[in-house]
């Protein structure tokens, strides 16, 4: 998928280029999406730019997540989305070439989209191709915080059923610390991959001074999402330490009394056995109190353990 936006009277005009149809050379931003070998030949024919691969979106090296060649300034930042499998951190690709923007990405995303309505219509907000690309940081370090935001209040209530002394499903509570923390843990990578581009960008010597003070106030964003996230990550480890704790307590009371089990009744067995062996010599077999004498010998084997543990208070 191919989409062009034009900058109109400081309004971006968008428009999705379909068909052989050449492109106007005169746009501002060029975002594509899996885009095919014909939506690349356009934008080589129209800009003489060439688009990388997806796969080349996947480097975790600095040195291949922002450089700058003879084609432009490349970027590369993870941009973290819920899909209905699950969160993930998806690369999306900026090159910043002859005043012009180009975005490479393998999905659809909502950033995208909010961008767009926050800020497509403002005609004091996008003045050049940094404009967007600040604004589409902004934008999702807006939803990350919102993102922290809902899991310190699934933590919270993950704490609560742990502190609560009526707090029974454990497993529940392990699996949803779990998930929040992995959450967490994606977000604050995005945030920390921003903050690198961020930093490379204010090195670069490509970012105006105007932009400057806007760019300084998403870092110091980030700073704080971060500090946020660490916070969650440590009460994550906390509330997971307090869990298998009580788990453990749960566990061992549930050994305890097994135990205890076995050894009041471990005492009446072996009587039991014994005089159930029927072996001819016994002379309890043929005496009229046998019986009884066996009955009161398995109460009272499995009466003083009992009243032993209670006195030493084990029980």
């Amino acid at each position: 998928m191919l989409t062009t936006h034009s900058l109109v009277d400081g309004r971006l005009v968008c428009h999705e280029a379909t068909g052989p149809d050449p492109i106007d050379p005169g746009v501002l931003w060029v975002d594509l999406i899996k885009p095919d070998d014909e939506e690349r030949r356009l934008v080589r024919e129209a800009f003489g730019q060439e688009i990388p691969s997806l796969s080349s979106l996947v480097e975790i090296e600095a040195s291949s997540r922002f450089y700058e060649d003879e084609t432009g300034l490349h970027l590369r930042s993870y941009f973290l989305h819920e899909f209905p499998d699950g969160p993930r951190n998806v690369n999306v690709g900026f090159i910043l070439a002859n005043e012009r923007l180009f975005t490479l990405r393998e999905d659809k995303l909502p950033a995208f989209g909010d961008f767009l309505q926050r800020f497509g219509q403002r005609a004091d907000f996008i003045h050049d191709a940094l404009s967007i690309v600040l604004g589409l940081f902004e934008i999702q370090v807006d939803r990350i915080a919102d993102i922290l935001e809902g899991l310190y209040g699934e933590q919270d209530m993950s704490g609560r059923e742990v502190y609560g002394r009526d707090g029974r499903d454990m497993e529940a509570v392990v699996t949803g610390v779990s998930d929040i923390e992995d959450m967490n843990s994606r977000a604050r990578l995005s945030l920390m991959d921003k903050q690198r581009v961020l930093g490379f960008l204010l090195r670069s010597g490509k970012m105006p001074e105007d932009h400057e003070p806007r760019l300084g106030e998403i870092l110091r964003d980030i700073d704080s999402l971060i500090s946020h996230s660490t916070f969650l990550s440590e009460k994550a480890s906390f509330i997971m330490g307090i869990t298998m704790g009580r788990i453990n307590i749960e566990q061992n009371k549930i050994m305890k009394i097994l135990s205890f089990a076995a050894t009041i009744f471990l005492p009446p067995t072996l009587v039991a056995s014994i005089y159930g062996m029927n072996f001819i010599n016994m002379p309890e077999l043929k005496w009229g109190l046998g019986y009884p004498l066996a009955i009161v010998l398995i109460l009272a084997s499995g009466a003083v353990p009992y009243f032993y543990f209670r006195h030493k208070k084990w029980l």
